[in-house]
């Protein structure tokens, strides 16, 4: 199952994603920035998995 996340804003005004465990408490809190930047360098399940079928 994929890990939800909320998002807020800083007092600062920038974006963050915040992870909460099962009991509804925060988990990890990390800037839009540095998210997003981990997301796009991890490869999907669905990508991987098409690039194999290809070779």
């Amino acid at each position: 199952m994929p890990i939800r996340r909320t998002t807020h804003r800083s007092s600062k005004g920038t974006k963050l994603y915040a992870v909460r465990d099962s009991k509804g408490r925060f988990k990890d809190i990390q800037t839009f920035k540095r998210a997003h930047g981990a997301d796009l360098k991890r490869k999907s399940k669905v990508e991987s998995g098409a690039k194999k079928k290809k070779k």
